[in-house]
């Protein structure tokens, strides 16, 4: 059995585990509350609902709290306020962009990716404190990977809800970097805060919930300091995260409409950018990575990529 599924989460707290396409979603259940943490993406919506509806014995919702706003959290919000009625929790620096929904400042058209428009009830911000099923969370600022991402922190608990902030395995592509803005920065502040809080385990966006915290934080330190010494390799891995996503949700992908979506993507063109002056060698050489990794197959005789 993998340990990380042996870990055991307070009753209160119920992760339905996605993968990478979705986030995870994270059940907070109470007397007289029940929210939930993250969406996934919105092509899986009608999975995430269904998930939800079991997870919920065909209960009700209360409340949707986004950790951020990329599009593997948020895709299913539309959905899911549809069919429970519930509320929205955004954090507050990206309400302008969702009220006026803002595509280019959500992120969603910069990556190629998608989501319905949704709309949102409440507003998290640092430093607030906002009550999940019957316990309270802290609401604590999370930039690195994304600059306005928030956490939520219980101390009665002893567990933290880290988005993209913290994997077990290391945290999400550091973004604001390939934008020539700070991120490492950020993210090596942040994983110093994690470190001072007082932890039983750490409920990832991405993979199992953990309780070996200090060790997962040496990762992440150890990985930072990989990025930081040659911000290639932040852009290197964030166009091979993007090439797999896109293809995770296409499933199989011909040359021309790869090559198609990789032009219009503007955070691919900046990946590039920062890789080669040759961007089609640049790419290819992505490609070729992800294919000798196992994760795609590059068939050029039925000429398409497709997803292992």
């Amino acid at each position: 059995m993998n340990a990380l599924r042996a870990v055991v989460l307070p009753p209160s707290i119920h992760v339905i585990e996605r993968g990478w396409l979705s986030s995870n979603n994270i059940v907070l259940r109470g007397a007289h509350h029940i929210a939930l943490v993250d969406t996934g993406y919105i092509s899986r919506a009608d999975q995430t609902l269904a998930l939800l509806r079991h997870a919920l014995n065909e209960g009700r919702l209360d409340l949707i709290v986004n950790t951020h706003l990329h599009s593997d959290h948020c895709g299913g919000n539309a959905v899911l306020h549809a069919h429970f009625g519930c509320d929205i929790a955004i954090p507050a620096a990206e309400a302008g962009a969702v009220r006026d929904w803002d595509e280019a400042k959500l992120s969603f058209r910069a990556t190629g990716q998608l989501c319905e428009r949704f709309d949102f009830h409440q507003t998290l911000t640092p430093g607030d404190s906002i009550t999940l099923g019957d316990v309270n969370w802290q609401v604590l600022g999370a930039p690195g990977h994304d600059p306005h991402a928030v956490m939520l922190y219980s101390d009665q608990t002893g567990w933290l809800i880290s988005g993209d902030a913290l994997w077990h395995s290391g945290f999400g592509v550091i973004f604001p970097e390939l934008d020539g803005l700070s991120g490492f920065a950020e993210q090596q502040a942040l994983l110093e805060q994690i470190a001072m809080l007082d932890l039983r385990g750490v409920i990832p966006g991405h993979g199992a919930p953990f309780t070996d915290v200090d060790a997962a934080l040496e990762r992440a330190f150890s990985r930072l300091a990989y990025l930081r010494a040659d911000p290639r390799r932040n852009a290197r891995n964030a166009l091979k995260v993007l090439i797999m996503f896109k293809l995770l949700d296409a499933r199989r992908m011909r040359f021309a409409e790869f090559q198609q979506w990789c032009t219009e993507a503007t955070v691919v063109q900046r990946c590039l950018r920062w890789l080669d002056s040759n961007a089609e060698a640049a790419l290819e050489l992505a490609v070729a990575e992800l294919v000798r990794g196992g994760s795609l197959r590059a068939d050029r005789q039925q000429d398409c990529l497709e997803a292992l």
